[in-house]
């Protein structure tokens, strides 16, 4: 079985209050506890996909403590620099449909020593691993941006394969270091100046190459949750996922990246691996659960997503991946859907 080195430096504690009762009195409230963060969802995701995840955090205090705990029990392997603090964590209440913020906390910021350990561990695994997720932590304070451009760099000076999904800052450093797959979406370009409001395709791929210039050899730009734009080598890609009705947007991007990192881990060109990603990302938004569902009905959305070369007829598009593509991904290992499925 493949494993993917996804540097997650703050995961966080999730709490959610939910009412799921049917006889219209609420009753007693569900309250969900999980781990979550970027990184978090991204390993949920490729564990249903049957690639391993090592996720290489900062375990801060008795909230990091809980947090180690119910990652080991979902089963990925945890290499966590302890230290002593305040951890990140949330409590959200979703009794009303919508999602309220009770309490939430960003942690503290890595000290120097705790950070140097955790940047060796996540070289280390990623070496091993040969290919590594750079995800961001949920605090802008948590660790310096700069930290992204040296990872990205050493990893790659490795021969390791470096897929960032980032924004701001920790984008801009990371390109400078050099990236060989980047996901990014349109408002997060929008945030960073990089791509005007309401932009076109057009403008969109103008962006890509302006990403390319700046570090990215590959680049996704999603487009809230329609039609995305991939650029692969020398080819500008259209890819539409199916649209299916929503329950929870959020982890959808995660899912996606999560998606195309299984592709290529197991020997998909990228073209073929974004098919995988956009299932994952459509068929996510449908559950409660970040970062969750099933390699079985991934592999029957895969059919529904329409990928077509930038300017060629809309109707010559499709989501076929090769047999040895689907082959490889189909015996990555046990596809047996957990039942432990994280909230958020």
């Amino acid at each position: 079985m493949p494993d993917i080195a996804i540097f997650a430096p703050s995961p966080t504690l999730t709490v959610t209050i939910e009412d799921h009762g049917l006889d219209g009195d609420g009753g007693d409230p569900e309250i969900h506890v999980h781990a979550g963060g970027q990184g978090v969802w991204q390993a949920r995701m490729l564990r249903r996909l049957g690639v391993s995840a090592t996720l290489c955090c900062a375990l801060t205090g008795e909230l990091g403590r809980v947090v180690r705990r119910l990652l080991e029990d979902e089963g990925f392997r945890v290499v966590g620099v302890e230290r002593e603090g305040r951890g990140a964590a949330y409590v959200h209440d979703r009794r009303d449909g919508e999602r309220t913020a009770v309490a939430e906390t960003q942690g503290q910021p890595l000290g120097r020593h705790d950070l140097d350990e955790l940047y060796g561990a996540m070289l280390r695994e990623g070496i091993d691993a040969g290919l590594a997720i750079l995800s961001g932590p949920d605090g802008d304070g948590v660790l310096p941006a700069d930290t992204y451009r040296r990872l990205a760099a050493d990893l790659r000076t490795n021969d390791v394969r470096v897929v960032a999904d980032l924004a701001g800052d920790r984008m801009i450093a990371a390109l400078e270091g050099g990236i060989d797959v980047l996901k990014v979406s349109d408002e997060e370009l929008v945030a960073d100046g990089l791509l005007a409001e309401d932009a076109d395709t057009a403008a969109v791929v103008g962006a890509i190459e302006e990403l390319r210039r700046r570090g990215a050899r590959d680049v996704i730009v999603t487009r809230g949750g329609g039609a995305f734009v991939v650029r692969a080598g020398d080819t500008i890609l259209d890819v539409t996922p199916p649209q299916l009705e929503i329950a929870d947007h959020r982890g959808a991007g995660d899912s996606l990246t999560a998606g195309v990192c299984a592709g290529l881990a197991t020997g998909q060109s990228l073209r073929e691996a974004v098919v995988t990603g956009a299932a994952a990302g459509a068929l996510n938004v449908t559950r409660h659960g970040l970062g969750t569902g099933d390699m079985e009905t991934i592999e029957r959305l895969r059919r529904s997503v329409k990928v077509r070369e930038h300017g060629a007829d809309p109707d010559d598009s499709h989501g076929r991946i090769s047999p040895d593509g689907l082959a490889a991904l189909a015996d990555t290992g046990d596809h047996r859907t957990d039942e432990r499925e994280g909230d958020a």
